[in-house]
Order: C-alpha cells, then sequence, then structure tokens
C-alpha cells in the first residue's frame, strides 16, 4: 500500500502580516473582536446593501467569535479572513482576505471591505494589491480572484485599481439581498511569466 498517497501536504509556513508603505495587513486573531466590531458597525450604511453578514449588526460577542473562528481556520491554512490597519493612526479601516483556499489548484478567492471616513483614499485598494501579490508571487498562486455586484460600481473599481482584469459578467446569476436577480462581475489575476505551479 502507497502510505503517501493516503498523507495530506505540509501545511505551508507564511507570515501573518504584510506591510506597504500605508497600511498593514493581518490575519484576524483572539481579542481582535473589538477593533472589528467598532469598524464595521462605523460602516454599515455603506456595507448593508451589499453585505449579508452585516445586514444584522454584529454585536460585540459575535465579532470576536468570527475573529477566534477565523484564527483556527488560518492556521489550518483554510480561509485567511485579513484585517487592514492604518499606518498613520493605528485605526482598522477595513479588511480583506483570501478565501476558499484550493492548495492543488492553488486558486484563492479574494473579499474586501471598507470602514467608512478611510475609503476613496487607496488604502484599501493598497492592501487588496498587497494581499494579491503575496499571493501571486509567495503562495504561487495560479489565480487569484473576485466577484462583485456588477451595481457595486465602486468595487470594480477598486478590483481595476488593484490590478484585476475583468473576465466577464454573469447576468441574473445571483440574488441579491433583498431576492432580486442581480448581476456579477468576475475579475482575476494571474501569474505572468510563469507556468502553472503544483
Amino acid at each position: 500500500m502507497n502510505i503517501r498517497a493516503f498523507m495530506k501536504p505540509p501545511l505551508p509556513d507564511f507570515p501573518e502580516t504584510i506591510e506597504t508603505a500605508r497600511v498593514i495587513v493581518r490575519s484576524a486573531r483572539p481579542g481582535d473582536g473589538e477593533v472589528f466590531n467598532r469598524a464595521v458597525l462605523s460602516s454599515l450604511a455603506e456595507l448593508s446593501p451589499w453585505l449579508g453578514w452585516v445586514r444584522t449588526p454584529p454585536t460585540l460577542k459575535d465579532s470576536e467569535e468570527s475573529c477566534r473562528r477565523a484564527h483556527a481556520r488560518f492556521l489550518a491554512r483554510e480561509d485567511m479572513m485579513a484585517l487592514i490597519f492604518s499606518k498613520e493612526d493605528g485605526e482598522l479601516i477595513g479588511g480583506s482576505g483570501l478565501h476558499e483556499m484550493n492548495w492543488s489548484l492553488r486558486c484563492f478567492e479574494v473579499g474586501y471591505w471598507g470602514r467608512t471616513g478611510y475609503t476613496g483614499k487607496g488604502l484599501i485598494t493598497e492592501g487588496v494589491r498587497a494581499l494579491s501579490d503575496f499571493a501571486l508571487e509567495i503562495l504561487r498562486a495560479n489565480r487569484v480572484f473576485l466577484t462583485t455586484d456588477n451595481a457595486n460600481v465602486r468595487s470594480w473599481r477598486l478590483a481595476e485599481r488593484a490590478g484585476f482584469e475583468l473576465e466577464g459578467i454573469l447576468r441574473n446569476e445571483r440574488l441579491d439581498l433583498d431576492g432580486s436577480p442581480r448581476d456579477t462581475r468576475v475579475y482575476a489575476r494571474v501569474p505572468s511569466k510563469r507556468g502553472f505551479s503544483p
């Protein structure tokens, strides 16, 4: 019997923190619930049309539990819920992440949101770009992708500024939060100078 056929590959080792000129992007940790909750609650008006998980405002307990679950999934290399902090004032200004981690294909989905008062300054774009660069260069991703509602113009313009290319628009592909059919934009970044990485 070939025992190696039943063994999982070792979990990849990579840092929890990525820094750019203006932001720090790091995985969520136990204890982050308070800052996470504060940032989300201050941004409900902007986030609730697009994100189902904020339609019911999270409690402090909900937010802390989210951060704890996220940390466990990060340690297992199943998901990375990332928080974006401003270097200027240390505030949590938004979130991103690498989701649906497929280590066989080396394919990752990116998500993001911005805190009210910190959007429109390029900070979230900088964080998303850094995270997707990290996936492509360090994790050797073959594909980093995201989906966004066609009506969420600010979101898909951020994707384009962060280097993602539009692959197509899926018509009536999902229901919006009110139950109406919606069109979804699909964006991706792929490596430009190397072949498929196993």
